[in-house]
């Protein structure tokens, strides 16, 4: 396939751009600092185009001709509100429509929501310290899984996948996902098992428009 991906200078981007690769994939990588990209010797295989997802003139040209587009997309900024989840997808969505490409995967994270079966523990650190640590990007990835979910990103065959907490463990292909529901008891997660999850969900049809849990 000819996969557009963005955000693969962040942990699980770079994981996801490797295995994208290994796994004979043709890819284009949208970076703003095209220098950071990890993988550079794939030959004709991966192209890298210069572009910041919050200004879309720079990479639009690139999307045409693509089977789908994963989005990694990251903030480290904890101290400010951010618009690069809600902003850079629509901006994605926008220039997929727009070039005829129809598949999304896209990456969100399970701290947004506490469900009934996260042990008390877990669902106190969640609540009073990693929902307040990352509050913004949190509310930023809200508002980008409710713009999906909406009309404006009608025709776009999305899915959204949410991780626990990331670990930098190995590559082992066993873990636990549920669509449009929650798994019990969520444990933490490699950023390897994680690229390997968003990158098996491109051509599952039963993602299509679902919110991914993944955990092990």
């Amino acid at each position: 396939m000819k996969l557009l991906l963005f955000g693969v200078t962040g942990g699980t981007g770079a994981q996801l751009l490797t295995q994208a690769l290994g796994a004979g994939h043709q890819v284009t990588a949208v970076a703003r600092r095209p220098a950071r990209v990890p993988v550079t010797d794939a030959g004709a295989r991966l192209t890298v185009v210069a572009g910041d997802v919050l200004a879309p003139e720079g990479w639009r040209r690139a999307v045409p001709g693509h089977d789908a587009v994963l989005s990694c997309l990251g903030s480290t900024d904890r101290k400010h509100p951010t618009t690069v989840y809600s902003e850079g997808t629509r901006n994605i969505v926008e220039a997929m429509r727009e070039a005829g490409v129809g598949r999304l995967v896209c990456l969100s994270s399970a701290g947004l929501e506490i469900t009934p079966d996260v042990p008390l523990p877990q669902r106190l650190v969640t609540r009073y310290v990693i929902q307040r640590l990352y509050r913004h990007g949190y509310a930023d990835m809200a508002r980008m899984e409710g713009f999906l979910a909406s009309a404006p990103a009608g025709g776009t065959d999305w899915t959204v996948v949410r991780p626990p907490m990331l670990t930098d463990g190995p590559l082992t292909g066993r873990y636990r996902t549920a669509e449009n529901g929650h798994l019990d008891r969520p444990k933490s997660l490699s950023r390897a098992d994680l690229a390997h999850c968003l990158l098996t969900r491109v051509d599952d049809d039963r993602a299509h428009h679902a919110v991914v849990e993944v955990a092990y």
